[in-house]
Parts: C-alpha cells; sequence; structure tokens
C-alpha cells in the first residue's frame, strides 16, 4: 500500500497547488491513500467546509490537524463530526472538540491515523504525547489495520526523532509538521517504521513560512504587532512523502517529494 502525506497546507494558494500536483501523482505513483496536514488549509487559518470539499476533490483522503485547528467555528463543527475524516491532537485536554485519531476504512484496508502535539512551546496543560499514543496503540491492538499514521506537530526535531525511535516497530509512518521547514533526514528504521522529522509546508517559496516576507521582516525588525497577509500567486513547493507499507504493517520505503508548480 502507497500513502502520500502531504505537509502543512497554507491558504488558498497551497490549496491550489495540490489541485494542480496531486491528481496526476497519484496516477503516476498508484498512490493508495492521501493523508494532509490541514490546520494551515484556510486562510488566517484553521479549517474551513470549502477547504475541506477542495482538497477532498483534489483526492485527499483524510486531514490532520495541530494546534490552529480550532480557529474557524465551522472548523470545529467539522472535527465534532464523526463521518468526518478529520483529527486534531490527540493529548489535548479531554473536553477538546474533535478526536485525536481515527480508523479510515478503504478498500485497501483499515488505516489508524493519529494526532500528537509535541509539548515543548505549546503548554503545560497537554497530556503526555508519548503516553497518549501508547493508550491509544492498545486500545487498537486488537483491530486488523493495513497501517498506522502518526502525525507529530511539534516545535522540536529532537520530540520528532525521539518518537520515531520510541514507536519503532510499532506503526508503519512517523511524520513531522509544524515547523514549515522540510528536513533531509526521511528514512526507515530498524524495526520497520518509516520516519521524518517534518515534510514541510505545501506553501509558497517566496515567503517565511508561508507568510509575505515582507510583513514578518517588518514585525522582526519593528517588534511591533501585524496583521498577516498570504501570496496569492507565485511558486509554491508541494511538500510531502510516500510510505511504501508491506502487508505486515512495516514500511518498505519512504521517499521524500518535492515538486514546485507555478500558481497564477
Amino acid at each position: 500500500m502507497k500513502i502520500l502525506y502531504i505537509g502543512d497546507i497554507v491558504a488558498k494558494i497551497g490549496r491550489r497547488a495540490v489541485g494542480q500536483v496531486l491528481p496526476k501523482l497519484k496516477e503516476e505513483r498508484q498512490i493508495d491513500f492521501v493523508i494532509a496536514q490541514s490546520e494551515n488549509m484556510s486562510t488566517g487559518n484553521g479549517i474551513s467546509k470549502k477547504s475541506i470539499k477542495e482538497m477532498k476533490d483534489a483526492g485527499v483522503d483524510f486531514f490532520s490537524g495541530g494546534n490552529h485547528s480550532f480557529k474557524k467555528p465551522e472548523g470545529v463543527d467539522m472535527l465534532n463530526d464523526p463521518s468526518e475524516p478529520i483529527i486534531r491532537p490527540a493529548n489535548y485536554p479531554g473536553k477538546t472538540p474533535g478526536r485525536g485519531w481515527k480508523i479510515a476504512e478503504t478498500p485497501f484496508g483499515r488505516i489508524l491515523v493519529i494526532n500528537l502535539l509535541g509539548q515543548t512551546f505549546n503548554g503545560p496543560l497537554l497530556d503526555h504525547p508519548l503516553k497518549v499514543v501508547d493508550a491509544i496503540l492498545e486500545e487498537n491492538k486488537d483491530e486488523k489495520l493495513a497501517a498506522t499514521i502518526v502525525d507529530l506537530h511539534a516545535d522540536l526535531t529532537s520530540e520528532k526523532v525521539a518518537i520515531g525511535f520510541y514507536l519503532d516497530g510499532r506503526v508503519s509512518g512517523v511524520v513531522g509538521s509544524h515547523i514549515h521547514v522540510s528536513t533531509a533526514d526521511a528514512k526507515v528504521l530498524p524495526g520497520g517504521t518509516a520516519h521524518i522529522s517534518d515534510v514541510g509546508m505545501t506553501g509558497p517559496i517566496d515567503s517565511v513560512l508561508g507568510v509575505k516576507k515582507e510583513i514578518i521582516i517588518e514585525k522582526w525588525l519593528n517588534q511591533l504587532p501585524n496583521r498577516f497577509d498570504w501570496p496569492k500567486t507565485g511558486i509554491v513547493q508541494f511538500s510531502s512523502v510516500l510510505i511504501d507499507v508491506g502487508s505486515d504493517g512495516k514500511a518498505r520505503s519512504i521517499e521524500q517529494i518535492l515538486i514546485n508548480t507555478e500558481v497564477n
């Protein structure tokens, strides 16, 4: 089974890039299942019905989230809808809207997708991500799963590297998201778990992490609040990894796929 994970899709320009790249890529690489990091998909952060529909139409099957997933009320409603293939980090406190893991039923088997938030810089009220993922895997130990994919949405690469080794041999893949910069460490760990510290963003190259570069530079120079805005056109890097999972649920390979496309 071939599973594609698309890094943080940024605003409308990122969605348009997915629409241009993904259909052809799925056909060429015979991709079976597509997961996308969704917390920045709607301009201004968060999830909207429009952005989810656009990405489903482009070929995305499932959506993970992060600390920005709750910024739009309609996105919170979607997180609360058990029929929507959308999750948020599982280690938020118990009454947080939505779920932190779901099983996707596919023609290729049942896929467990788990979303976690890193602890550093995200506040002391989070549950411990390693203990939470242990509990989720224990809860699903009797499920017949074709694959298990974990998205750690975190600031520190050290946390992302550590959780890869912690889960090695227990899940099919561990992917990092959030920092919007692709790392060059994609590999299959000794126990058969595909891992990358951060997939990167699907967003405009001529920007600072997706936001217009002039805004960020001015904010840094003057240390004053500034309203963020996102480019509407330009060259976008589609950042993703393709994980090939064998019949035993272990990864056979992980390949970083970075494609530049022009959005007009």
